[in-house]
């Protein structure tokens, strides 16, 4: 506005500069005029100002010309100051709305984190507090509240850990970094890292999921659908199965992620993405490690490697994540 207003004025001082500055001329030659008709002389003219001779000194008028003038530009001025007032605001809200969501989005990771930081660190507070008030501990309880704090220190560790790749997804994906990769090769990786929890559960991992290359760093391609395998073992019965399967479309891939888990109510599907977010009633939390994290840092991973990653789901029926990637080429192993 400081700029426009400036320009502004400048251009309305100009303008009324050369109109005054005619006007001086005018009433200058308006006065010599009058001047020539008292003394009864013949004034000679130039040809452009011969309609001088038929003009009768008016003082009044060009006085009034130039505050019509004046009232003029102001009001310009006041009109550009106006509008250029409520465009300003316009834009301003439009540039600022970015920079408050991302100043919101900051009060609220930190907000989240403290409240996640603080459960474990009480427990673990309270364990120590409680053991020296114990002047009878002996040595394997002593081991015992070791274990359980060494626990809790992995536990801040792992989310520490988390909380900083959350941070950092979007910064330390270069795209220059990217080159193709073996989709079948970053889905026998992830399936061989969850393989000890799907033992543990006795569930089987299949996959259809067809030779295709892609363009990405593989160790975050690994980790995205580590997190989503993770999810579906988590979140399924013993002796169940996890399917991923891949379909081609538009020079594109899909991968489906699907389990025949407790699934999500319709109104926490638009929310799992979010940071710390679980759901309350479909997933049972009292049996389920993590914070909520995982889903959040694979979405941005996926979308730093300009992929989708969307979710359909029924309670007590099941859940699939379906992640897209643009191909490289269409050669096909089968």
């Amino acid at each position: 506005m400081v700029i426009i207003m400036t320009i502004s004025l400048l251009f309305s001082f100009t303008i009324y500069s050369s109109i005054n500055a005619e006007f001086n001329r005018f009433e200058r030659m308006q006065i010599k005029f009058k001047e020539v008709i008292e003394e009864g002389e013949q004034l000679p003219l130039p040809p452009r100002d011969h309609f001088i001779r038929f003009v009768k000194p008016d003082p009044e008028f060009i006085e009034d010309s130039r505050n019509r003038l004046i009232a003029a530009l102001g009001l310009i001025n006041l009109s550009i100051l106006f509008l250029s007032g409520i465009s300003g605001y316009f834009l301003a809200g439009r540039t600022l709305r970015p920079i408050k969501k991302i100043v919101d989005e900051q009060k609220r990771f930190i907000t989240d984190a403290s409240h996640e930081l603080r459960t474990p660190i009480t427990a673990l507070r309270s364990e120590i507090e409680v053991a020296l008030r114990n002047k009878t501990l002996s040595l394997p309880e002593a081991k015992k509240i070791l274990v359980s704090n060494l626990e809790e220190v992995v536990s801040l560790q792992s989310l520490s850990d988390k909380l900083l790749e959350l941070a950092q997804n979007g910064k330390f994906i270069n795209p220059k970094n990217m080159k193709e990769v073996s989709l079948t090769a970053i889905i026998k990786t992830a399936m061989k890292k969850v393989e000890p929890l799907a033992k543990k559960k006795k569930i089987t991992i299949s996959s259809s999921v067809k030779e295709k290359k892609i363009r990405g760093i593989p160790e975050r391609l690994i980790e995205v659908f580590v997190i989503l395998l993770d999810n579906a073992i988590k979140y399924s019965p013993e002796k169940s199965t996890v399917t991923l399967a891949s379909q081609m479309k538009d020079k594109h891939v899909q991968v489906s992620v699907a389990d025949h888990g407790v699934g999500i109510d319709a109104k926490d599907l638009p929310l799992i993405f979010e940071r710390f977010y679980r759901a309350s009633k479909s997933r049972d939390k009292s049996h389920i490690s993590g914070y909520g994290l995982g889903l959040s840092i694979a979405k941005k991973i996926i979308e730093a490697h300009h992929g989708t990653i969307t979710v359909v789901s029924k309670p007590d029926k099941g859940t699939t994540f379906k992640v897209v990637f643009r191909m490289v080429s269409d050669n096909t192993t089968e």
